[in-house]
């Protein structure tokens, strides 16, 4: 007799470091051999890696780090996470960290992983900080202010969010700034994922 699965068991797998870098690889635009290519590794080998076949060394996963433009933290385990809670549940103690922090900008990962079409991030933009240049990515976000204020240029427009304020990017070139006494945290749906 066979234990019946419960609904949607096949969708959802645990994390794995090659899952995460394939979505970021992916979301980069890069494909295996142009991320082979920078690395100075085989196609076969990275493959390998994002399937899970073989592991990298810390040297390896420093130089994929820096390649994908991401915190090589990003590329270590997860918190202890229950398997009934594993790509389900993400503990408020349990969120990974994203991007560099650089720009008074503190990230971390919401999603379970990166392996879905979008990712969920928790933003923090310290008081008195901000992008000294617009940035653009192909991505579409939506974005939804849960304290504090935030300025923001969006494609030569300007607009100050507040909270249970959203707003949305598509691709457009972008800047913020928070210059007010107090962070400003905000929860961002990203399409494809970026990190």
């Amino acid at each position: 007799m066979t234990r019946a699965k419960r609904p949607g068991a096949e969708a959802v797998g645990p994390r794995s470091l090659g899952a995460d870098l394939r979505a970021i690889r992916k979301g980069r635009k890069l494909t295996l051999t142009d991320l082979a290519e920078a690395l100075g590794r085989s196609v076969g080998w990275v493959s390998q890696i994002e399937r899970d076949i073989s592991t990298p060394s810390i040297a390896d996963l420093r130089r994929i780090a820096e390649i994908l433009d991401v915190p090589i933290s990003l590329l270590f385990g997860e918190a202890t996470v229950s398997p009934e809670e594993r790509g389900y549940v993400v503990r408020a103690g349990a969120r990974r960290a994203m991007g560099s922090g650089a720009n008074g900008l503190t990230e971390e990962l919401l999603s379970p992983d990166l392996t879905d079409s979008f990712e969920v991030i928790h933003s923090t933009f310290a008081a008195y900080s901000g992008l000294e240049a617009p940035v653009r990515r192909e991505t579409q976000e939506v974005g939804f202010v849960i304290s504090g204020r935030l300025n923001l240029t969006i494609a030569e427009r300007r607009f100050t969010v507040g909270p249970g304020d959203s707003f949305r990017i598509r691709g457009e070139y972008y800047t913020w700034d928070n210059p007010y006494d107090t962070p400003a945290v905000v929860v961002w749906v990203i399409s494809p994922p970026v990190y």
